[in-house]
């Protein structure tokens, strides 16, 4: 079985209930909702139930990427754009 990418709509279709799929194929559209943060930006059904999923163990927040390093200011705070 090859995985395949899921898009927006057919993650929110299988998550609404209306493509049936198997239980592993349900969690992972609910994964990709939550990973995308899609599932925050949709009707509030969608958070409610990623949030639940997450608590029960069925999901997981996102793993964030780490932040670029730093850049050397010489012990001096960055000044913001607007300052300058």
């Amino acid at each position: 079985m090859t995985k395949s990418k899921l898009t927006l709509l057919e993650a929110i279709e299988i998550a609404e209930g209306i493509s049936e799929v198997s239980e592993e194929k349900y969690i992972g559209a609910w994964q990709y909702l939550i990973d995308s943060g899609a599932a925050w930006k949709l009707q509030g059904f969608f958070g409610r139930t990623a949030a639940s999923m997450i608590q029960n163990g069925l999901c997981y927040y996102p793993t964030t990427k780490p932040t670029k390093k730093p850049v050397n200011t010489g012990g001096q705070t960055p000044r913001l754009p607007e300052e300058k």
